[in-house]
């Protein structure tokens, strides 16, 4: 680390001015590159909300890095007890530690709590020289891993562009799949189904169809929309269905009422209504150029619902915002014929055992060649015309 410039650990969001951060992340959806998971608004409230606490096992670590006491970088970090809610698996790496007699946890985790969406980890303040600023983090982070004698330290979810600061920091790389719906200038979703097979297109549109029989309705909310009524509504879905798929659902009430005072605009809720009463909702977070669907929770079954209210409504939403791309989670390989794409994800891991660091950088190069196979048997799979499809001008198809 540079003479003149210094990391300091700060253990909550209480202890970093909103408009410094806002210097490194962009104020609003006006900043080109806006994420809603990296501002402060969201990240203080999933603080304040009791959802990312010591309690729960991410205990706040965030690094600040700073030059003349003035902040030009920082990273989103936790001190973790366990590895729930990252969405990046490293259960194995733990077991096989543990077996071997080490202690995997306490480590570090450099991400969004409970939120599986590409952005950035390695925040650089506007102005600043990016690759410096990223590359001191990137020593930063494993500095402080080395200082607090943690197993390891983990980046996920990470933009592309920031890997070669933290390979250079002796970072292992891994890849992952997700499935993002991309906006190639389509009118409206009409416009996107005539892009795919005759036999695709008329199974969706039977399919939005029937999810919207028995006289349910679709209702979007957002801004003022957003009461505490409306939140009451959701987060009962939110743990009906969380209690189900997770055991324990991640966020707490209060949470909502948080991120819907601090960032209204930011949010979209999708709402299933039918007898005048909601029986099913979606959350989503719109960025500077897109929507990131998160959590669904129903109080009734219907046919086709979920997917209605989660990537139709979600394609439907972006066209209408002229936003570029939908980001609907992890995982679920259903989206494919929803007309979502297979794009690959990244994160970035600092393993201090020398031992165990060769196990895992050996487990991540047969890892990294299963996934690119796997997402090169997808992209063949898409429900587009076959033949018909090229790219745009500037464009380039993954895979």
């Amino acid at each position: 680390m540079a003479d003149e410039v210094t990391i300091r650990v700060v253990r909550s969001f209480k202890e970093i001015a909103s408009a410094e951060w806002g210097e490194l992340t962009g104020a609003s959806r006006s900043a080109p590159g806006y994420n809603p998971f990296t501002s402060f608004a969201f990240l203080s409230s999933v603080e304040e909300s009791g959802s990312a606490t010591a309690e729960t096992g991410w205990m706040g670590h965030h690094l600040l890095l700073e030059e003349e006491r003035r902040l030009i970088g920082a990273i989103p970090c936790y001190l973790k007890s366990h590895s729930q809610g990252e969405y990046v698996f490293d259960h194995g790496w733990a077991d096989a530690f543990h077996r071997a007699g080490g202690s995997y946890y306490p480590k570090l985790q450099a991400s969004i709590p409970f939120t599986p969406a590409t952005g950035p980890r390695l925040l650089v303040r506007q102005g600043e020289d990016v690759g410096r600023v990223q590359s001191l983090l990137a020593q930063g982070l494993e500095q402080v891993c080395r200082e607090l004698g943690t197993s390891s330290a983990h980046v996920t979810f990470l933009p592309q562009g920031e890997l070669p600061a933290l390979k250079g920091a002796g970072f292992l790389q891994r890849t992952d799949q997700q499935f993002h719906f991309i906006n190639r200038g389509y009118a409206d979703h009409e416009a996107f189904l005539a892009e795919l097979s005759s036999s695709k297109r008329k199974n969706l549109r039977k399919e939005r169809r029937n999810a919207l029989e028995n006289g349910i309705s679709i209702d979007w909310l957002t801004g003022s929309d957003l009461t505490e009524e409306i939140w009451d509504q959701f987060f009962r879905f939110y743990i009906d269905t969380g209690s189900r798929k997770w055991g324990r659902p991640y966020l707490t009430r209060q949470f909502y009422s948080l991120v819907g005072e601090r960032m209204p605009d930011d949010i979209l809720l999708v709402m299933a209504k039918r007898d005048g009463r909601y029986v099913a909702g979606a959350i989503n977070f719109i960025g500077s150029d897109a929507l990131y669907g998160r959590h669904w929770g129903c109080a009734e079954d219907h046919p086709f619902l979920h997917f209605e209210v989660c990537y139709h409504q979600a394609i439907d939403f972006a066209l209408h915002r002229g936003l570029a791309r939908v980001e609907a989670g992890a995982q679920g390989e259903h989206k494919l014929a929803r007309g979502y794409e297979p794009v690959t994800t990244h994160s970035a891991h600092f393993i201090a055992h020398p031992g165990l660091r060769r196990a895992v950088a050996d487990y991540l190069e047969h890892e990294q060649r299963e996934v690119a196979q796997i997402g090169e048997y997808l992209g063949e799979h898409t429900p587009f015309r076959k033949g018909e499809r090229q790219p745009r001008e500037g464009e380039e198809f993954d895979g």
